[in-house]
């Protein structure tokens, strides 16, 4: 697959992304595809997304295997796990594009909002997802419209923000117009993602 120029790259998401919300898909079996793979991957695109089970990535852009960087984690936060996986998808892999999909009704900004509010913690390793996403949680409490709405692009944004700061591979790749980074919320009732 050839390098796609940053826009170029969003706009093939954009373009799969109505293909999946008209019902007119047509990435290919995967089986026919394995052997072409085997000696290696050129993702144009890396996406950071939640690993909720009704958001399933390359299916929601219509995009065949080998041609996206996967992700996930609950709540669609940068971690130093997440981050070197997408350092390493944009260094090594020249991936053009890297999306920060959250998604309508997220679990795990729910539990975080929760925490906030109420001071419900969660059992085990759980609470460390919710305190990554408790900063959205708290600069939109008191806002305009719907607070878990509003935290899930709130979320979206500061780990856009966070990225950028903590990752010299990835801001120097944005600064040379190598790399777009854009953020996106998925709606779990309609299928369509809106790119911010």
């Amino acid at each position: 697959m050839a390098e796609l120029k940053p826009a170029a790259a969003l706009e093939r998401l954009r373009t799969g992304n109505a293909r999946f919300v008209g019902g007119t898909s047509r990435s290919a079996a995967f089986g026919a595809r394995v052997a072409a793979l085997a000696n290696g991957q050129t993702p144009f695109a890396v996406v950071l997304g939640c690993s909720d089970s009704r958001v399933p990535v390359e299916t929601v852009f219509d995009q065949e295997p080998g041609s996206l960087f996967v992700v996930r984690v609950a709540g669609n936060f940068v971690n130093a796990d997440g981050l070197g996986s997408i350092e390493y998808a944009v260094e090594v892999l020249k991936s053009t594009l890297v999306v920060v999909l959250g998604h309508e009704g997220c679990g795990a900004v729910g539990a975080a909002l929760k925490y906030v509010r109420d001071g419900a913690e969660q059992p085990g390793h759980i609470q460390a997802l919710v305190n990554a996403i408790v900063p959205a949680v708290q600069a939109t409490r008191g806002g305009v419209g719907d607070w878990h709405a509003s935290a899930v692009a709130a979320n979206v944004e500061l780990t856009l923000k966070a990225m950028l700061a903590r990752s010299s591979i990835i801001s120097g790749a944005v600064e040379r117009g190598d790399v777009a980074v854009v953020g996106g919320i998925y709606s779990i009732r309609t299928g369509n993602v809106a790119f911010s």
